[in-house]
C-alpha cells in the first residue's frame, strides 16, 4: 500500500485526484503501477486501477491477470470493479472506503456478485486513514 500511496501523491502534480494503484504478481513483485490521470490525459477512464491493469496486461502480454493482486488507495468504482472482474485478478486490496461511488462493498459489491463468473478476494481498510487524509486534503483545497 505504501507504493500505491506514493502513486497517489504523484497524481497531485497534475491536479488529479490522489488515487494510486499497484499491480503485484502472484509472488508479490510489482508488475505495474498507476495513478489517476483523468486531468493529465483528459481521459474519463484514466483511473489509477485501469492504468495499472492496462500496464500489467501489456507487461504480461495477456489480458488475464490470474494470480495478480491490485492494491489501490481508494475502493474502486463500478467501472474499475468491472475491470477487476474481467481481468481475472485474484485479489483486490483497498485503502479508504468510498461511500459515494464504491463498488467493492460500500455502495455496490460488483466484485463479489454471485452472478459473475469470477470473484476475487477482497481486503479492505489497509492504511485507510492515510488514503483518506490525502483525499480530504485534496478536496479541501479544491472546494
Amino acid at each position: 500500500m505504501g507504493a500505491a500511496l506514493d502513486e497517489a501523491r504523484a497524481a497531485l502534480a497534475t491536479g488529479d485526484v490522489p488515487i494510486g494503484a499497484v499491480l503485484l504478481t502472484g509472488s508479490g513483485e510489482v508488475l505495474a503501477t498507476g495513478r489517476n490521470v483523468r486531468e493529465a490525459d483528459r481521459d474519463p477512464t484514466g483511473h489509477a486501477e485501469l492504468v495499472a491493469i492496462r500496464a500489467g496486461a501489456a507487461a504480461l502480454g495477456s489480458w488475464r491477470l490470474d494470480g495478480c493482486t491490485l492494491v489501490v488507495t481508494l475502493e474502486p468504482c463500478t467501472m474499475c470493479a468491472g475491470a477487476v472482474v474481467l481481468s481475472r485478478l485474484e485479489r483486490v486490496v483497498c485503502g479508504a472506503h468510498d461511500p459515494k461511488a464504491g463498488a467493492v462493498g460500500s455502495l455496490w459489491d460488483v466484485v463479489r456478485d454471485r452472478r459473475l463468473n469470477h470473484r476475487p478476494e477482497v481486503v479492505t481498510g489497509v492504511r485507510a486513514e492515510e488514503a483518506t487524509m490525502l483525499l480530504d486534503e485534496f478536496f479541501a483545497q479544491h472546494r
